[in-house]
């Protein structure tokens, strides 16, 4: 079996508003929300349909990771969501409540734009030319 990427960690401050905004805004799929014990999750969430890599959100629980929610990538786009309807995902995700960082714009390689996520880490909605 070819190795894949399962899940990338998303420090997150709560696991359930976590889920509300990712399901709720995003309309993700909640995937699994299993107990560990001492209040840890192991939760997992995805675009609908999507089979591959999910998002593992972890509550942060040291100092250090609590400086991390929302500056995953130092402040750089973290994650990319391919999209194969742009419009039509934008303005469902403007009508959710979705911050826009910029209006659309077209590149060479794709049509983009910049949002935030519920702790301001900033991500791609893109839809690839061709």
């Amino acid at each position: 079996m070819p190795q894949s990427l399962a899940q990338l960690t998303v420090l997150v401050s709560d696991y359930d508003e976590a889920i509300a905004w990712y399901t709720g805004r995003l309309g993700f799929t909640l995937r699994e929300d299993t107990p560990l014990g001492g209040g840890k999750r192991w939760v997992v969430v995805a675009p609908p349909g999507s089979e591959g890599t999910g998002l593992l959100l972890a509550r942060a629980a040291t100092d250090e990771q609590r400086a991390a929610v929302g500056r995953q990538a130092g402040g750089r786009v973290f994650l990319f969501l391919r999209s194969d309807d742009f419009w039509g995902d934008y303005r469902r995700m403007l009508a959710a409540g979705v911050t826009f960082r910029e209006t659309p714009r077209e590149e060479p390689y794709a049509t983009v734009a910049v949002f935030e996520d519920l702790y301001g880490n900033p991500w791609d909605l893109l839809q690839p030319k061709g």
